[in-house]
């Protein structure tokens, strides 16, 4: 099992510096979603070659690895101009993928949830032209339903997975979701089995308590998804049910700190965490080993 950190609130450290400021807070490994100068939110990669092998030595140096990256595209729509688009930047961000030497990309279903036909339909072209390539290339594809995607349950998620049939695809279990997923962490954790290889690190405040008024919008049934990225114990989500699940099927997989919004914090958080995080493996895999 090994622990890694969402360096999202670290994104104006220059790239090449991450290494050996996520070395100093602890971390063995990063997981490297979306940043405006490396692989954006919904467009084509900003790094080159020659970055991406800078990287590489920094990293090296620094005794970090890279668990995965996580590219966001419009690859299931709403329209096909965007679907194709987000192929074609899908496979340059496999060819960095290839060149840092990693051997997973992570992402989210994306698409519409008020029109899931038409985004399934569009998912599912796109994987046409894209799994051979994940094949090809050896890697993971690691999918999580995402609050506002076409598949937003836990459950559904894990069979459009299982669906796919392929050994280079796998689920993601992200824990602030878990009151979007259903809030049934322990049943998908099972569902899903050996087809979980990641989960996603942080907690979040229960949207629906109180009779759902714990958030107010206004209008009343705006149809808006709040969630957080928090620190473990400032939200909802029972960790302790998790990782007993998760104890429950030899999960031996990635666990990331994502624990966004808090910037002013984000090497103390990130230092809290893994500390967290390694509590929890000890108290429910005792017989499990963490760096």
């Amino acid at each position: 099992m090994r622990i890694a950190l969402d360096p999202q609130m670290l994104r104006t450290t220059p790239l090449l510096e991450l290494p050996d400021l996520v070395a100093r807070m602890g971390y063995e490994w990063i997981e490297l979603s979306p940043r405006e100068d490396f692989v954006p939110f919904f467009k084509h990669p900003r790094v080159d070659t020659a970055t991406v092998r800078a990287f590489k030595t920094r990293l090296a140096d620094a005794g970090v690895g890279v668990t995965s990256l996580l590219p966001v595209m419009r690859w299931s729509g709403p329209g096909e101009v965007e679907r194709q688009a987000a192929v074609r930047y899908w496979r340059r961000a496999i060819e960095i993928c290839v060149e840092l030497g990693v051997d997973t990309m992570n992402s989210e279903f994306n698409g519409r949830p008020e029109a899931p036909e038409l985004a399934e339909a569009m998912f599912w072209r796109s994987m046409e032209e894209l799994l051979p390539v994940f094949e090809r290339e050896g890697l993971t594809l690691a999918l999580e339903p995402h609050p506002d995607d076409f598949i937003e349950l836990g459950h559904p998620a894990v069979d459009m997975v299982r669906g796919i049939d392929s050994p280079c695809v796998s689920f993601l279990y992200c824990l602030p979701h878990t009151f979007h997923q259903g809030d049934d962490a322990p049943g998908i954790i099972a569902h899903a089995g050996d087809l979980l290889t990641h989960v996603h690190v942080a907690d979040s405040m229960d949207h629906t308590a109180s009779d759902g008024l714990r958030y107010i919008t206004n209008p009343p049934g705006n149809p808006v998804r709040v969630h957080q990225h928090a620190e473990i114990g400032r939200g909802d989500v029972d960790f302790d049910e998790a990782f007993a699940a998760l104890a429950g099927i030899g999960f031996d997989g990635v666990l990331t700190t994502c624990v966004f919004g808090w910037d002013d914090e984000a090497r103390e958080s990130g230092t809290r965490m893994l500390a967290a995080i390694r509590e929890l493996v000890s108290k429910h895999f005792p017989d499990g080993t963490l760096p």
